[in-house]
């Protein structure tokens, strides 16, 4: 089957922060701290090398924290120790298998009935809106709401309030990959305390509930409480927050891409989110520290050097949109990243044809963007001509 984009360049969004050269994108502090590397290439060789260029740094904050906003986190004994993805070595490898029986082909496979269902109800009710000519805000009420209940399902975890949710993965996401000053991060600190409370208190209840969920299923495996609660404070967030942010972003594309009707075919759909990925996924890039001097490809590194990894946009999206780096390389590749594919294109796929027709409302949208991470912060859509009296 022909490709229906063939020869089209507007239908995913060129306008996200990170799609251009990172350093443009970030402030001086982090250019600073940071050297960015942009040719795919040589982030594969890197990312082949975590013995060399190592995840030590993946989780650190992007800048340093004043120290009030590191009295607010010590106030609660937050605490979040290598474990996943800024873990190596086979400390690394044995909570990866243990992760990985939670988002086997199958199991993935088996949710895509649900959210295609789900999906089709919560569109069923929003036509009506429609209908009466509201604007609706799909990064609201599809990006976010299918994720975390994916995940719920997927690892037998609870997950927070929806608002709770919500306030506390994109808070936590701007204190660790943003620049906040003093007052912003004392803020956030306070909210990610908070998270790390509730976290503290649904480790310890799913670990005794000992039912097959995923937090046992580590404590059996010998990962102890603390590793536990650092691989839910990140999963919780990153687990449905990043896809809940690529939805958002492939459904933009869509609707300001004039491809809306196009996607209600599955293999639009599916193409279209290939091209999201490429261009503008939601962890664009990722970080690595240089363990020893070295020289790779000619390139030559240092001891200790920071690095941001590009992932996506930039020359990834110039030679023929390779989304192959969108979920990461090598043994850190995303665990989630069949989930994520999947459930994008089943939301995407989905609404298409629940609700034919549908246009942009408003202009483009308003694009948030830290470190490695960036979406569109609202998505609007309307019914031409709704709630206009014949």
């Amino acid at each position: 089957m022909s490709c229906p984009f063939a020869g089209s360049t507007a239908v995913a969004p060129t306008s996200a922060p990170l799609a251009t050269a990172l350093p443009g994108t970030y402030p001086e502090a982090v250019n600073n701290r940071y050297r960015s590397i942009e040719d795919p290439a040589l982030v594969r060789r890197i990312l082949q090398r975590p013995e060399d260029f190592t995840p030590a740094n993946a989780l650190d904050t992007a800048i340093d924290l004043e120290p009030a906003a590191l009295r607010v986190l010590a106030a609660e004994r937050f605490f979040l120790p290598p474990v996943l993805a800024s873990a190596g070595g086979a400390a690394h490898l044995a909570v990866r298998r243990i992760v990985a029986r939670f988002f086997s082909p199958a199991r993935v496979a088996a949710q895509a009935e649900p959210i295609r269902a789900r999906v089709a109800g919560i569109c069923a009710a929003l036509a009506a809106d429609y209908r009466n000519g509201a604007r609706v805000d799909l990064a609201a009420h599809l990006a976010a709401v299918i994720p975390p209940e994916v995940m719920a399902r997927l690892t037998g975890i609870p997950v927070p309030p929806a608002a709770d949710l919500k306030a506390w993965s994109l808070d936590s996401l701007e204190l660790f990959w943003g620049w906040p000053d003093a007052a912003r991060q004392r803020e956030l600190a306070a909210s990610a305390a908070g998270f790390h409370a509730w976290l503290r208190t649904s480790v310890a209840q799913a670990v005794a509930r000992d039912d097959g969920n995923l937090y046992a299923a580590l404590h059996q495996g010998g990962v102890d409480l603390d590793r536990i609660r650092s691989l839910g404070y990140f999963l919780t967030i990153a687990g449905q927050e990043t896809t809940a942010m690529l939805i958002s972003t492939t459904l933009a594309a869509a609707l300001h891409g004039g491809r809306w009707d196009s996607c209600a075919q599955e293999s639009a759909a599916a193409q279209l989110v290939a091209r999201s990925l490429a261009r503008a996924s939601s962890v664009p890039t990722w970080r690595r520290v240089v363990r020893a001097d070295i020289e790779l490809d000619g390139v030559r590194f240092a001891a200790g050097e920071q690095l941001v990894l590009r992932l996506s946009g930039g020359a990834l999206m110039e030679d023929g949109d390779d989304d192959s780096l969108a979920f990461g390389f090598g043994i850190h590749r995303c665990l989630g990243a069949g989930l994520a594919r999947m459930e994008t294109e089943v939301v995407l796929h989905t609404a298409a044809r629940a609700l034919p027709g549908l246009n942009p409302a408003g202009g483009e949208p308003d694009w948030m963007h830290l470190l490695s991470f960036q979406w569109p912060r609202t998505v609007f859509s309307s019914w031409p001509g709704a709630g206009v009296a014949a």
